[in-house]
């Protein structure tokens, strides 16, 4: 079960009371510690649940499919040009980015569930440039999809999941590296200005194949899990309303407004976002909300 105090707005760190702020930056140092620890840890084998696929490998049959036989279209049409308004270098303070315009208030109920397996590196302000969509493919409250993350071994997890009631959990610390994109389609590190730095550790990262070689997203990236099954209807409005507010709460956190994305962009053949969500994906990305 997760940590009972969750909920907590204040941390007990060795006897003394933090506020959520110093709470925050204690854990963001622990997570930057343990990432820089080498790891014997064996790779995971991808996994499916009723709770949430694992967000790197979902599903595993349509990656192998394409790796036998490559789709011919080119990359998704909303990475047609993501480096457009990025500068050369593929760094420094957004990287470029625009402006974060005024949106709605940023939640003030975001729920913490920090795991430290979860940490994978430093992400600073400097190297943030996307935030990435995802659903988990699967039906459980995002407590459940962090358990379930956290139990089976294979480190990956978002930053954050969004539940259809509209409650928002958070599992890794803004300025950490999270595994939620996982590899993705050969080219599209330089594609999308994300080189491979070596601030992302890899641990538990699993090579699926020549088509799939690029692994930079992560580290320049917050990811949203949304508890969402593809095909099985619209999403709640109060989860779209929680999406929206989130978004605004990370655009305030960096000072601009990161490029929005969705998995099956990172990585085609993906099923995330869901056919019915690309109304709201294209609307994200043209004026930060979903309506």
């Amino acid at each position: 079960m997760p940590p009972s105090n969750r909920n907590d707005k204040t941390t007990h760190v060795a006897g003394a009371n933090l506020t959520r702020r110093e709470a925050l930056l204690v854990l963001g140092v622990a997570c930057a510690s343990l990432a820089g620890c080498s790891s014997s840890a064996q790779p995971e084998q991808p996994q499916a649940s009723i709770t949430g696929m694992p967000v790197e490998d979902k599903p595993q049959a349509e990656l192998q499919a394409q790796e036998q036989a490559p789709a011919e279209g080119a990359a998704s049409s909303d990475a047609a040009a993501p480096e457009a308004a990025l500068k050369s270098d593929g760094t420094g303070a957004g990287a470029g980015a625009a402006a974060a315009p005024k949106a709605p208030a940023a939640p003030a109920d975001i729920q913490e569930d920090y795991r430290s397996g979860f940490c994978h590196g430093s992400k600073t302000a400097a190297y943030q440039k996307y935030i990435v969509l995802h659903d988990t493919e699967g039906d459980s409250d995002p407590d459940s999809v962090i358990s379930w993350w956290d139990s089976n071994g294979n480190l990956v997890s978002s930053h954050f999941v969004v539940g259809k009631d509209g409650t928002i959990f958070q599992c890794v610390p803004l300025d950490t590296i999270a595994h939620h994109a996982g590899y993705g389609d050969t080219g599209h590190n330089a594609l999308y200005g994300v080189p491979e730095d070596g601030r992302d550790d890899m641990r538990a990262s699993v090579w699926i194949g020549s088509n799939f070689a690029d692994y930079g997203m992560n580290a320049y990236s917050v990811g949203i899990e949304m508890v969402h099954i593809g095909g099985s209807g619209g999403y709640p409005e109060a989860q779209l309303n929680a999406v929206d507010s989130l978004i605004a709460h990370i655009d305030a956190y960096y000072g601009f407004a990161s490029r929005i994305i969705d998995h099956k962009a990172w990585r085609s053949g993906n099923s995330d976002t869901s056919p019915e969500f690309a109304t709201y994906l294209a609307n994200y990305q043209d004026h930060r909300t979903h309506n």
